[in-house]
Parts: structure tokens; sequence; C-alpha cells
């Protein structure tokens, strides 16, 4: 794979760079994506390249105003105290003479790409329009890397690619943390629907000492794909929990003290997913003293996934971790051992 951070930047200046990233998000409060994603842009910046923002957010159905870029320009432009010009059309040939001939702004946002049908069908056609409006292109969409889409996947196709700050970082840090991880290797999995993380623990068993499973595991255990974890002496279950109307929210005090003396021991840890349904403050212990046990370890630590990392931030923890990934589906892949397109495309 080849990293802008490697790129001879006498090559940068003059440049059109189309910059794909993953603003995805459901709040114009939920700025965590937002921030990651701007090393690269003052990257690109510093060394005298337009920028041309590609990005996506939510699913709609054809134009829809509630899920525009628009809004999201304007958080850019404050934060980078830089003019932004948003277009909202997708007139290509008007778009790249409007960049070419643009001398007073240096950033563009093109809007959600995912108004056209044709992005999420992976479609040449797109994939070429979009390849035009630039000298070269970046991923830094590592939460979108999964995706078979046109401006992550096909684009790479017709223009000179590079991965981006934000997705090398990603690499870099999941890769320490899987390929040859400092052992032993303990992986927290937590959240909804275990059942799709099975692939993970197949994948890790053999690197891994420990699978510390949250209290939903114990909502699937007539799942056949969850009996099977069971099985494995490594995959440990909840010793006790916090059960209400038939459902299990959180784990409970013996399960917490068993998960923070294995955590104290690990020298890498990954952690996917809360132990607990922390968004309501009775069941939200087991998540908030795993948290708190995973932040004071000196291990290598990756943490990922859309509530796992709010949660961190909410909580202010975020000032000791190696990698807190932007990745919901794509770490989950990442961690499965399958190849992810937006990468496979760049390589």
């Amino acid at each position: 794979m080849k990293y802008l951070s490697r790129l001879n930047k006498k090559k940068l200046n003059g440049k059109i760079c189309l910059l794909r990233v993953d603003l995805n998000i459901k709040s114009l409060k939920d700025h965590f994506r937002i921030d990651s994603i701007l090393p690269t842009i003052k990257y690109l910046l510093k060394n005298n390249s337009k920028v041309a923002i590609l990005s996506h957010r939510g699913r709609p159905n054809n134009a829809d105003s509630g899920l525009s870029l628009r809004p999201i320009a304007k958080i850019i432009s404050k934060k980078l105290k830089s003019r932004i010009k948003f277009i909202g059309s997708f007139d290509f040939k008007k778009i790249k003479k409007e960049i070419g001939l643009e001398k007073n702004v240096k950033i563009f946002i093109l809007e959600n790409l995912r108004f056209l049908p044709s992005e999420e069908r992976n479609s040449n056609n797109l994939a070429k329009k979009l390849a035009s409006l630039g000298n070269l292109y970046v991923n830094d969409a590592f939460a979108v890397s999964h995706r078979k889409n046109a401006s992550v996947f096909a684009i790479a196709k017709y223009i000179k690619n590079y991965a981006g700050l934000l997705l090398e970082k990603e690499m870099i840090g999941l890769t320490k943390a899987t390929r040859n991880p400092k052992k032993p290797l303990i992986i927290v999995l937590g959240g909804t629907k275990i059942a799709a993380k099975i692939n993970i623990i197949k994948n890790l068993a053999s690197k891994t000492k420990f699978f510390l499973l949250g209290s939903s595991i114990l909502n699937e255990v007539k799942n056949p794909k969850v009996k099977n974890i069971l099985k494995n002496k490594k995959c440990l279950i909840p010793k006790d929990f916090i059960k209400n109307n038939g459902g299990y929210f959180d784990i409970g005090s013996k399960t917490i003290a068993l998960y923070k003396k294995i955590i104290s021991e690990a020298n890498t840890i990954i952690w996917n997913g809360p132990v607990g349904m922390f968004e309501n403050k009775k069941y939200s212990k087991g998540t908030t003293e795993i948290a708190n046990a995973i932040i004071n370890s000196k291990a290598f630590k990756v943490i990922g996934g859309g509530e796992t990392a709010n949660f961190i931030l909410n909580k202010k923890m975020n000032k000791n971790i190696d990698l807190l990934s932007t990745g919901g589906g794509a770490m989950l892949d990442f961690l499965a051992g399958k190849k992810l397109p937006g990468i496979s495309a760049l390589d």
C-alpha cells in the first residue's frame, strides 16, 4: 500500500487531491470522525494542494436534505479556520472547472455521494467522473473501506491513489494488535448481535488467551452459532449478571473482578462493544469498570466500534489509547481476517 505520508511532498504542490473520508454521523454534535480527518486535510493544504472532499452520510433514497453534507462543511470550515466551498450539484464537468479555476478557496466538499444510486452500486462510470476531478486520490475513510462503493473501490482504478494519515494509523494499529501481538492478547467483545463476531473468534483464537464476552451473549444462547462459542474454553461468559424481564443487561461484580484481573495481565488488548447496556445508568457499571481497567493497563490498546468509541470519548478516557478506531463494521471485518475492498483497491 502507498502511504500519503511517504509520497515526495513536491508531488503534492499545485495538485488537486480527491480525499475520501467518512462523515457518516447521525448527530452534528458528534465530531469524532470529523476531528480524525483534520490532520490529513492540514497536511495536504500545507503542501499546497487543493482538497476535494468526497463522502456520504446515512442511507438516503436519492436526495435527502436531512442527510446533506452542507452543515458538516460549515463545521470543518470553523475547525480549520478556512473557507470551504460546498458543491451541491453533480455536474462533474462544471465541478472540475470550478475547482480548477478557484484561486481563493483550497477546500471543496461535494454533496452526499449516496444521493447517487450509482455510488453504492460501485459504478465504474461514476468512478471515472469522480477521478476526472483531480490529480490523485487519497482514501482516509477506514470506516467505509469494507464497502465496494464507487468512491472507495472502483475509483482507484482510474487515478493515482494513496492511503491517508488516518487510514495509515488505523492499519498500523490494527495490524500490530493482530498479526504478531505481544502476548497475552485479550479481546473484549460486547454489544448486541454477538453472533456477528464469531468470525473474529475463529480468526484470532490461536493468538488470543481469552475472549471476554459481555452480557448480551446470554440473550442469544439459543442461537446455534452462539452455542459453539460457549464450547470454546477461551471464551469467558459472565459468571453473574444483572437481569430484568428475562433479558441480560450488564455483567455482575464477580465477572467484573475476574475480567479486570485478566485485563491487568494483558500485553495487548482489543475491545469492541460495551459489555452492558451502558446508556442506562443502572446497567453502566460493567462497561465503566472494564473501560477503566483497560485505560489503566500498560498494554497496547485498540478500541473501536461506534458505541464503544462514543463511550470512551464521552467519559474523556481517550488519552491513554494507542488506537481509537473510527471503524465499526470495517474493524469487525478486519479482525475477522476479511479483505477490505477499499484497502485492496489501494494495493
